[in-house]
């Protein structure tokens, strides 16, 4: 499950009581758009999840933009530290693959390797390249 940076810090006590909830029955979750609302390094720790989701706002200019490769790969190293997954959004070139991969982040999702696709071009898709 993703919940976006934003709504989870709105009301964060009542929200870590709730994702609590689902991470008992086995849910992961995720932070989306991570980095573009207002989280607190304290509160981060107390939510349930698995996973930062990197926003896309700075994935858009890598590798070129040094604001945006420094937050990225403290993104990165603050997941690490935290032993959660992190996924990079809005990935649409080579170039942002590789740095993100450079620095230690696998899992990537963009145009660089697809659109979004309804269930039946999933399915062809998956076919196709035997995933």
């Amino acid at each position: 499950m993703e919940v976006t940076e934003s709504d989870i810090m709105k009301k964060p006590k009542e929200n870590i009581d709730k994702l609590n909830i689902f991470h008992k029955l086995g849910i992961k979750i995720a932070i989306d758009d991570f980095g573009t609302g207002y989280s607190s390094l304290s509160y981060l720790k107390k939510f349930p999840i698995s996973k930062l989701k990197i926003d896309q706002s700075f994935i858009r200019d890598l590798p070129n933009d040094e604001d945006d490769m420094a937050i990225t790969k403290a993104v990165i190293a603050l997941s690490k530290s935290l032993n959660l997954q992190i996924i990079a959004e809005g990935v649409e070139t080579k170039e942002q693959k590789d740095f993100l991969i450079q620095n230690g982040c696998l899992n990537i999702q963009g145009y660089y390797y697809s659109k979004p696709l309804n269930a039946q071009d999933m399915e062809a898709f998956l076919l196709k390249y035997k995933l």
